[in-house]
């Protein structure tokens, strides 16, 4: 079992199936909303269970992005026309039971670091 929760601890959320697409996130959205790489797995949305209040931004007509309204934790992203939903790897308890697998969004990648870990790293 998966678990994990917001800074506050006002949501929360697990999962007893296997996350998939474990990934480093480096597109300008991400590093604005998070502050940094944003790194998060998914799951089937009926695999997940969110606890508590998210509250959900329209980031882009593709996608919404899910966060606590009280302590400000960015904590899931979901595309609109899938059956799935990220969470954020920085939210769980350990152990995550996660291995990343890629970087993604390199291209929008801040100037300020490298990636030099040796993942696979898509434009």
């Amino acid at each position: 079992m998966i678990k994990g929760h917001c800074l506050c601890g006002n949501i929360a959320f697990e999962t007893a199936a296997t996350p998939e697409g474990p990934s480093m996130c480096h597109c300008g959205q991400c590093r604005r909303q998070s502050g940094g790489i944003w790194s998060s797995a998914y799951v089937a949305d009926d695999a997940l269970t969110i606890t508590g209040d998210v509250s959900w931004y329209a980031s882009s007509a593709q996608a919404k992005r899910g966060f606590c309204a009280k302590c400000g934790s960015f904590l899931f992203w979901k595309a609109h026309d899938e059956d799935t939903t990220s969470f954020a790897l920085g939210a769980v308890t350990n152990p995550t039971t996660v291995t990343l697998e890629k970087h993604i969004f390199v291209a929008d990648k801040g100037d300020y670091y490298e990636i030099a870990d040796g993942l696979p790293q898509r434009d």
